[in-house]
């Protein structure tokens, strides 16, 4: 190298990662996954369960009239709205593409126009589409701001706070408390004996602590028999009535996601599941599912059906063969009877069979 050749290096190129870059996507989607949209609750196991119930519901619905809706997006619908209360696709010839994260504007309170993240292995990109280019399903909508939606968990956010309380509390007991330590009186010693006898007794969990004997007769005699009772330092939890609390708390987070809480009882039969699966499918899923064909017929133009019902066999299979079986006798008693079409169509209407 020349003497002057330093004056032509080129300068070192620093390099340094983009916020909105590779490491940065996938750190936030990570951190999504695993707080949630609020981060209080949303990972027991009481709440994910509630949140598999809707994705595998969603998942198997009959959806007719669009090829948009395919199983897994219903998949992403269903967990989306159980986490966060709403869902937004953006609509492209080949089909629908999942959005990350949105924001909106509004006109009479119905949106307009979104900026839409739309997630991408190499780094999100941005989008602005209009409302029409857009399938936003929102559950849970505040007459104050009815374009968002509510997630269950943020409408029941006490609840969600105290079972968030009460498993942090039972998780610091069970790691610091001494659980089945005990503390064993023992008679006046040399100092280095207790320690060699102290030191004997290995772990942690389950020690037996040693302290001297304090209440001797005035002769100087041995402890009295009740001196040398141990005593037991395993904190009891059962006067904090943690077990009735959790079981509260539990119990109100399904109900907020409209589950029945005996399905998750040990004591549960089939005919309580059956129930719990109609009351589900019928109350919060089918619902939803009735709002989110009313988007997709607006947006996707045509006439788009939703049915959660059949799929999740949400009925009595033998008392709806019973019914089928009344019904079939009773049309061919009509028929034998000469009663009118007409008078038929209009029975049927009042036990609610009619069109």
């Amino acid at each position: 190298m020349g003497i002057f050749d330093w004056f032509k290096r080129t300068p070192a190129v620093e390099k340094r990662s983009a916020g909105s870059g590779f490491t940065a996507e996938i750190i936030a989607a990570r951190e999504a996954y695993v707080s949630g949209r609020r981060g209080i609750a949303e990972l027991t196991a009481t709440a994910q369960s509630c949140v598999s119930l809707w994705e595998g519901g969603f998942a198997l619905a009959d959806v007719d009239g669009t090829d948009f809706l395919t199983s897994s997006a219903m998949a992403l619908v269903g967990r989306s709205v159980a986490l966060r209360g709403e869902s937004v696709f953006l609509i492209r010839d080949d089909g629908l593409v999942p959005c990350s994260d949105w924001d909106l504007r509004t006109r009479y309170g119905k949106p307009t126009a979104y900026r839409v993240s739309i997630p991408e292995a190499g780094g999100g990109t941005t989008e602005t589409a209009l409302a029409g280019e857009v399938l936003h399903l929102r559950i849970g909508a505040d007459p104050a701001a009815p374009y968002y939606g509510t997630a269950p968990l943020k409408r029941a956010s006490l609840t969600a706070g105290m079972l968030n309380a009460v498993e942090s509390a039972l998780a610091e007991v069970f790691e610091n408390a001494p659980i089945g330590s005990q503390i064993v009186p023992y008679p006046e010693s040399p100092e280095t004996d207790t320690e060699k006898l102290g030191r004997s007794f290995r772990g942690q969990r389950g020690r037996v602590l040693l302290r001297e004997s304090v209440q001797v007769s005035a002769a100087g005699g041995p402890a009295p028999a009740t001196d040398w009772k141990p005593a037991d330092v395993t904190p009891d939890l059962e006067k904090a009535m943690t077990a009735e609390t959790l079981s509260a708390s539990r119990d109100a987070i399904c109900g907020a996601f409209g589950v029945l809480p005996g399905l998750f009882s040990p004591a549960t039969t089939g005919p309580l599941v059956r129930e719990a699966q109609r009351h589900l499918a019928q109350w919060t899923l089918q619902p939803i599912a009735t709002l989110l064909a009313e988007e997709a017929t607006e947006k996707l133009g045509g006439a788009v059906t939703i049915d959660t019902m059949r799929p999740l066999s949400a009925f009595d299979a033998g008392g709806r063969a019973r019914a089928l079986l009344t019904v079939t006798q009773a049309l061919a008693m009509a028929k034998q009877g000469e009663v009118s079409p007409q008078d038929i169509a209009k029975a049927l209407e009042l036990v609610d069979w009619g069109d």
